[in-house]
């Protein structure tokens, strides 16, 4: 994270407890870096799944990377509201120009109205079983779990809509620049 500068662009490459690939997107740009996280931002971002398909994501996303975190959040700026989609996941690290981490299935979706939903028990019991996580790791995944449902309820900064918007303004600055110095 040392060389890591505001304004750099990486990819993000998302796996698998058994090292597979499971996706990725080809943009997120360095919008602050702090001593435990990062934030990126993108829009409309081209995102290809292991089995090939690709589509763009639709709307601007404000995204968290941790670094001993096992989670990650992505702040979805929606037309009817903002959204959180929160994966866990191993902490992040860095190599070659992009953010990679594993994915641990659970995820936690926050609404705009507050109320929020624990996603994918079943796959998450699925690849537990397949992939052999031990009991150590299950424990680990299942508090992460728990740490961020406490993280959100005590209004953490990361879910704060207001600093998210901040930091989609920020974004969009810096793309207006990108667009501008290209001419």
């Amino acid at each position: 994270m040392k060389n890591l500068c505001v304004g750099d662009k990486l990819q993000i490459h998302c796996y698998k407890h058994n090292g597979k690939p499971h996706r990725s997107w080809d943009e997120a740009i360095v919008l602050d870096i702090h001593k435990d996280y990062i934030v990126f931002g993108n829009n409309k971002t081209l995102v290809v799944e292991s089995e090939g398909v690709s589509w763009k994501t639709k709307e601007p996303a404000i995204m968290y990377f941790f670094k001993n975190e096992w989670f990650n959040v992505i702040t979805q700026i929606k037309k009817n509201g903002i959204y959180y989609y929160c994966n866990i996941a191993s902490p992040f690290i860095i190599e070659e120009n992009t953010i990679k981490y594993i994915d641990y299935d659970l995820d936690l979706r926050i609404f705009p109205n507050g109320h929020f939903k624990i996603l994918d028990r079943l796959e998450y019991e699925y690849h537990k079983k397949i992939m052999n996580y031990s009991k150590k790791l299950d424990r680990v995944i299942n508090g992460a779990l728990d740490q961020l449902i406490k993280s959100y309820i005590n209004k953490n900064p990361v879910f704060n809509n207001e600093n998210n918007l901040k930091y989609y303004e920020q974004y969009k600055k810096m793309k207006e620049e990108e667009k501008n110095s290209n001419f």
